[in-house]
């Protein structure tokens, strides 16, 4: 039998995306005892404590506000309700350690605020500690809240009024409504929510590394720029990667065999409640105060530092750093794209397990945090330097050094394998809706798969491809472990700029890279807003 060139090159490229997630897990079965001696006697016991304690903190965080959030906007009627239901997406646009350190630089000792309050309460007036547990846990609640809010949101308005009514008969309380019925039917939305916002908390490295909060991503980049220990760097990403293998296990666990749809009736959306007039200042009140924390306060303060010293804020080296940043996003963009289009046509052409398979090792990566995948390139990248350089000297006698680590290639290569499955995702929704039978037409005609795509799928699937590429392009500006790992020497971005600067408490002068991001992270925010008010 011969294999078509569309089943071999995807599955070729699946694998070479998939060499870092297979070297992280290949890892986990060659466990090096003697570094495993030096870590249990060190930090590892701490470091699992502080991860499984801010996976809980942050959790319950965004389940608490998140579902309150949604059932407040779907189920009651109130001023404002409208605007609030779709600005109450915008803290998406804010990275955790943007948010992070506008507020260190207000609250912490040294900060504005406990300053103003020692000075009228004294010196020795207790305050608060916000570099601390629960200072980190807010600031990353307050980030991850609106996956949990965006999609229990969902599920409120999808379910069916009559059986929300029938239970109101019977005699049972709003609250009851929300913990009996309305919750319980929710809960698969609710856990992929509670999931997301928790494999964000695991991969988060900016903001714990600000408040000096050690988690296995802090212990990793400390490991192999510290210490320069690549193996004890490999086994902590392993141990990271089980953590979100147990996270996937413990969702699909949660929801198990129960059945949440509904077979009777029609679908018809609830009835919001009406309020009091006090309760309806408490309703607008609430997410007043979380929009204003999460995404209004610092935002003001980001422009506020960025005027008050504009003509020096953008100086050649931001424009620098500006088309450094561009251009990995740009080029990881493109390149993840044309990847993304492959695998889902080639997917559509052979519909079976193998070529389903590799698709879905492949999208692997934006499950894992930037930490891990950039150890999984590292270690395979180092070693075909190596090999490369030995066979160079043997053959040649000429060392060529290192090509691949520390460049630009790798770079790429590591954003290209942590967002591939935001490119695939909506190219391969988008190209699932195109019918069998233009292929069938088109190829009766004499057309080649090949012009088939062309000429016809790719016009179809340019919305899904657009905002594919917009997504990635905005992730990879944000994206800084990989990046601090694996950036060449002297290549900066936007993302190592401000981890930088906010290391060395230079909040003002890290303003201007962070509402960079924070603008360019508003685009697809805008669109699943704009997305989010259609039915």
């Amino acid at each position: 039998m011969r294999l078509s060139p569309w089943f071999i090159v995807p599955s070729l490229v699946c694998l070479i995306v998939a060499i870092p997630i297979l070297t992280i897990l290949i890892s986990l079965f060659q466990p090096r005892f003697e570094v495993w001696q030096y870590l249990w006697e060190t930090r590892l016991l701490d470091l699992i404590w502080n991860t499984l304690r801010l996976a809980v903190g942050v959790g319950v965080g965004t389940f608490l506000l998140g579902t309150s959030l949604a059932w407040l906007v779907v189920m009651y009627q109130f001023p404002g309700k409208r605007f609030f239901e779709a600005m109450l997406l915008l803290p998406l646009a804010m990275p955790g350690y943007v948010i992070g350190f506008v507020f260190l630089s207000q609250w912490d000792y040294a900060g504005t605020i406990p300053t103003l309050y020692r000075q009228y309460f004294g010196y020795t007036a207790w305050f608060p500690e916000v570099r601390s547990y629960p200072g980190v846990v807010l600031v990353l609640t307050l980030v991850l809240y609106p996956y949990v809010y965006l999609l229990s949101r969902s599920a409120f308005r999808e379910q069916n009024a009559s059986l929300l009514e029938a239970a109101r008969s019977l005699g049972v309380s709003r609250r009851q409504l929300f913990w009996k019925v309305a919750l319980p039917l929710a809960r698969p939305s609710i856990a992929v929510g509670v999931s997301l916002a928790l494999m964000e908390t695991l991969a988060d490295f900016g903001t714990v590394g600000n408040f000096s909060y050690d988690t296995f991503t802090t212990a990793i980049y400390q490991m192999w720029f510290g210490l320069f220990d690549k193996a004890a760097a490999v086994q902590l990403a392993g141990m990271l990667l089980l953590f979100n293998l147990m996270l996937f296990y413990l969702e699909e666990r949660t929801r198990g065999q129960s059945k949440y749809y509904q077979i009777h009736g029609s679908t018809r959306r609830p009835e919001p409640f009406q309020l009091s007039r006090g309760k309806v200042w408490i309703a607008v009140l609430y997410p007043s105060c979380v929009l204003g924390m999460a995404f209004v306060y610092p935002v003001t303060v980001l422009i506020v530092w960025v005027v008050q010293d504009l003509s020096e804020r953008f100086d050649e080296r931001y424009w620098k750093l500006l088309e450094n940043t561009l251009l990995v996003s740009a080029t990881t963009g493109v390149l993840t794209l044309c990847i993304a289009v492959l695998m889902a046509y080639s997917k559509r052409l052979f519909p079976g397990k193998p070529m389903h398979l590799g698709t879905r090792l492949a999208s692997m990566g934006y499950a894992l945090p930037g930490s891990v995948i950039a150890v999984g390139v590292l270690v395979p990248l180092s070693t075909l330097d190596h090999w490369l350089d030995d066979l160079a000297t043997s053959w040649f006698d000429l060392s060529i050094g290192l090509l691949f680590t520390g460049s630009m290639l790798g770079m790429v290569f590591a954003y290209t394998v942590r967002f591939l499955a935001v490119a695939f995702n909506p190219v391969d929704t988008n190209l699932s809706k195109v019918t069998p039978t233009m292929d069938m037409a088109a190829h009766s005609l004499g057309a080649s798969r090949r012009r088939v795509l062309r000429r016809i799928h790719l016009p179809l699937i340019e919305s899904g491809m657009i905002t594919g590429f917009i997504i990635v392009f905005v992730d990879v500006m944000k994206e800084m472990p990989a990046t601090l790992l694996l950036r060449p020497f002297g290549y900066d971005t936007l993302a190592t700029r401000i981890w930088e600067l906010t290391s060395e408490s230079y909040w003002e002068d890290a303003a201007l890279p962070a509402l960079t991001i924070v603008c360019s992270a508003l685009i697809p925010v805008l669109l699943l807003i704009k997305l989010s008010k259609k039915t």
